[in-house]
């Protein structure tokens, strides 16, 4: 397959999962019971949707026991690097995919898997080629080591028709400066599940960090 192929994609977007959710939450489990109960913090606040980055080797296992244990929640995969991950993440249960680069080989596995997906991209040339595969929607990362808002705000008359979810080094104090741009349509958040509270299982608090940045 080139890039100039048609692509297969899901007939639901991630702008069509996210719905009015800004706030993508980012969870990082090192064992299954950890990754549950970040989960059900999270959706305590009212979030719908959330993503488990696929960093540890229990993530999978996680992300599955999430799916069986907290059902309101629309849960995701990330850092999906490969064409095997991919596919793990499907056999998973993965309502959406996540991947924090892109390449020609990962973009035309991604285009048939019949999975809404975020490519991740982190320069003008990546943006490009993941339109010339069909994705109109994509991740920023790193977020403000890319070029942050400014970068965004400058290529937004460019590529008129991409829309951003900007991811890493996205924080409570600078998220409006995302929010606020047309191109915009979600932020990818760690600061709302500190290292932290999950080693002292203070769930509570992620609860009242995510009920605040969605508030």
């Amino acid at each position: 397959m080139t890039a100039f192929s048609s692509p297969s994609f899901s007939s639901t977007s991630f702008s069509k999962l996210m719905g009015s959710q800004t706030l993508l939450p980012i969870i990082q489990a090192d064992s299954v019971e950890q990754g549950v109960n970040i989960a059900k913090a999270m959706a305590a606040s009212g979030l719908k949707l959330v993503e488990v980055v696929l960093r540890t080797a229990e993530a999978l296992e996680a992300l599955m026991a999430i799916k069986q244990q907290v059902p309101e929640l629309l849960v995701g995969a990330g850092t999906v690097v490969n064409d095997t991950l991919l596919q793990q993440a499907i056999d998973a249960g993965a309502d959406f995919i996540v991947t924090p680069a892109v390449s020609e080989k990962l973009l035309a596995a991604l285009a048939v898997c019949g999975t809404p997906v975020l490519p991740g991209v982190s320069n003008t040339a990546d943006i490009l080629m993941a339109r010339e595969f069909g994705f109109t929607e994509l991740k920023l990362f790193p977020a403000e080591l890319s070029g942050g808002a400014p970068f965004l705000s400058a290529i937004s008359t460019v590529f008129q028709d991409i829309s951003f979810c900007p991811t890493g080094g996205v924080t409570a104090q600078n998220k409006e400066e995302y929010l606020s741009l047309n191109n915009v349509i979600a932020i990818g958040g760690t600061w709302v599940c500190r290292k932290e509270w999950v080693v002292n299982e203070d769930w509570q608090a992620i609860t009242d960090a995510c009920t605040q940045a969605i508030n």
